[in-house]
Order: C-alpha cells, then structure tokens, then sequence
C-alpha cells in the first residue's frame, strides 16, 4: 500500500517508519529541508530507542523516503496521513494553523479514492472541519478518517507494532476495512480495533490523557499530603495499587509531568469544555496540581539551604521530561534550572540524551557532564528530575 505521511515529527516519523516495516511504500513529507536531508543520510532528529536502526533498515530498502515534494508524495498515495503539530495556543486551545495549511497544500494532489486520515491530536469536530474545506476546494467528497496515537515516548515502537489496542474514527465502513487491512500486522495477538465515529476517536485522544495525567497530580498531591503527616507516600501507593480498580500504572509521585502531550491536551480538552458552555473543573485543578508540583522540588531545596543558595552548587541528574527520550519541552528540570539560576546557583548537569537541547537554550550559564558523577563533583546537592534507570543507585 502507497501511504505518504505528512510530518516527520516524533508521531510522523514513528508511524512512517512502523508503516514502512510492514511492508508499505511510504513517504514521509516534510517542508524543513534541512531535516529530510538529515533523515536521507540515515540522521534522526530525536532520539527514540531503536528507531535508527529502524529507520536504515527500512530506508535500505526502498520502503521508507524522506522528501520535500509534497505533490510526488501524495499523487499516488492511497492513504495520506496528517501528523503535523498541534501545539496549545495562549488560550490553552489547539492552534491548528500548520493542519490547515497541509489541508490545503495536498487538496489539488489527492486522489479521487485516497483517505486523508489525521494523526495529530486534534480538537473533536477537526474530521469534519477537513471534510468540509477538501470539499469546498475540490467540489467533491474525499474520505477522512481520524486515527489518534497512543505512543509513549521512550516505548513508541512497542506501542505502535503491540498496541494495547488500535483505534478509528471513520464515516464509511469502506474506510475502517482498509484501515483494518493496514492495522493487520500489528494486531495478530487479538488486540482490539476499535471503530466508531471521528468525534468519538478525536475525543478518545484527549480524554485517555487527561485521565493519565489526572493520576499524575493526584498522587503527587497525595505525596505533598504525606510528608506534612508523617505517612510514607510509597506505601500508600502500595496499599491502593493492589487494588485492581487503582492500579499501580502511573501512581508514582514526582516533580510533575511534562512533554509535548499531557500538559497541551489537558488544557485543550479544558478549552473545548469551556467554549461548549461547561466549567472543566477536575481538568483546570490536573493542571493547576501539576504546574504547583513542579515548584516543590526548588522549595524543598531552597528550604534545605535556609535560602542562602547564592554561590553554592548543584547537580541535576535529567533534564528530560521523562527517561528514554530527549524530549524537554515543558520538563520540570527546566523550571529548576530557571530558579536556581536567578538564586544564584552554579549547576552542572548531565542527561543520558537531553543535554544537546538543553544547552540549545542555556549554553553556557550551565556546565554539562557526560557522566553523572562528574556533574556530582564539588556539588552541595544534588536533585534528580528524571527517572534514569542509571540514576537507580
């Protein structure tokens, strides 16, 4: 199957190269040059474990393209993925201004059977926002899908070729069987393909990780609950993770979550709530709890020292959002950093992956260890910000 794959982002490429592995001639398109020209000599722009190697394997075969020419993309594709970003705009609500423009970029190009299918993480009613502007532009109807990701960053391969289960959002069972044809190799142990309409998978996006991040900010509450009253947070957890209806998955305080998913789809399924006339209680407090979190561990600090933190230096152990990624878009470590920097303190730092995009911003106001023990030289204090198997001791 032809499948072009607009967007070579975490989610594009990760679903481009999965795709490809399967057997499918895809293209991934992307406008930033120098990033497909990085890709086409087999470079990634992320780190994901095991997604380089994927990537030659499948580029040394003819399976997998990088590209710029959106047009020789699409022509032939059966299937025409939109996996460009959607990140949160100063209201909290979805900016979809780079959608819109891939929309109307690969209008004139689409074949008259192709299913244009959104795997960005899009506001509920997008489907049918897509529908009706491919409609006006072309004068015809063209098949849209909404199909929404569930990879976790550090684990997207096993979570893409083994979902837990796979999920589609069609207005024509014609759409859903080819989608099932797609899915078929990834689903051989029995796991669930799920149908129903666009507004139903596009709402089952946001609502899967506002839920996810709302057992974040309660057990981290719970945790902040806990050392007031002198009770041992971990067995809390213990006591109500064996409850089969709790769980233990993600029941594991922290310094508060981060990345490019959680915090902006909690303040967009929050924004679409307010527009449709409903105060999103539970989801404004997730949010609130959360960015509160993040302070707790330069309080802690701060406390520590009495608040004589000028000219004293500290170590940090991660600066990704979470292990197993580079990623530090909106990661706890950052606001650390940003706050004992302006206390005075002198930082050394090491991640396993996430230093490259850290010093991007710091440069040299920060010094930057390969390994963690160095960073420990001299140091104070040390605050570990991300769960790093390594930084087990």
């Amino acid at each position: 199957m032809k499948i072009a794959v607009i967007g070579t982002g975490y989610v594009g490429l990760v679903t481009g190269t999965c795709f490809a592995d399967s057997g499918n001639d895809v293209t991934c398109v992307d406008i930033d040059k120098a990033k497909v020209e990085m890709l086409n000599r087999g470079e990634l722009p992320i780190y994901e474990p095991g997604l380089a190697e994927l990537v030659e394997r499948n580029a040394a075969s003819g399976r997998l393209k990088f590209t710029t020419d959106l047009p020789g993309a699409v022509v032939p594709a059966a299937i025409v993925y939109l996996a460009v970003g959607t990140p949160s705009a100063q209201d909290g609500s979805a900016d979809l201004t780079a959608l819109w423009k891939v929309v109307d970029a690969i209008a004139p190009h689409l074949a008259s059977d192709a299913l244009v299918v959104t795997k960005s993480t899009v506001p509920v009613g997008t489907c049918a926002g897509i529908f009706k502007r491919l409609k006006e532009r072309l004068g015809r109807e063209c098949r849209v899908a909404s199909n929404p990701e569930f990879l976790k960053e550090g684990a997207a391969l096993d979570d893409f070729m083994k979902p837990d289960r796979v999920v589609v959002g069609v207005s024509a069972p014609a759409d859903a069987d080819l989608l099932r044809q797609l899915y078929a190799p990834f689903l051989r142990t029995e796991k669930p393909f799920l149908i129903m309409g666009p507004e139903s998978a596009e709402m089952t996006k946001y609502v899967a990780n506002a839920l996810l991040s709302t057992k974040i900010s309660f057990i981290n509450e719970v945790s902040n609950l806990c050392a007031k009253m002198h009770a041992d947070v971990d067995d809390v957890r213990r006591g109500i993770g064996h409850d089969s209806r709790i769980g233990f998955a993600f029941l594991f305080p922290g310094v508060g979550y981060g990345g490019s998913c959680f915090p902006k789809d909690v303040r967009a399924l929050a924004s679409m709530a307010t527009a449709c006339g409903i105060q999103p209680q539970i989801l404004d407090a997730v949010d609130a709890v959360n960015e509160r979190q993040k302070q707790v561990m330069p309080e802690m600090i701060e406390q520590h020292f009495g608040g004589k933190l000028r000219g004293s230096k500290l170590a940090v152990w991660g600066l990704s959002f979470k292990p197993r990624t580079d990623d530090i878009r909106e990661a706890p470590a950052l606001m650390l950093i940003d706050r004992l920097l302006k206390a005075g303190v002198k930082l050394a730092v090491h991640d396993p992956e996430g230093m490259k995009n850290v010093q991007a911003i710091y440069g040299d106001k920060l010094s930057y260890h390969e390994r963690p023990m160095e960073a420990l030289q001299d140091a104070d204090a040390l605050a570990i910000m991300t769960e790093w198997s390594e930084f087990r001791l």
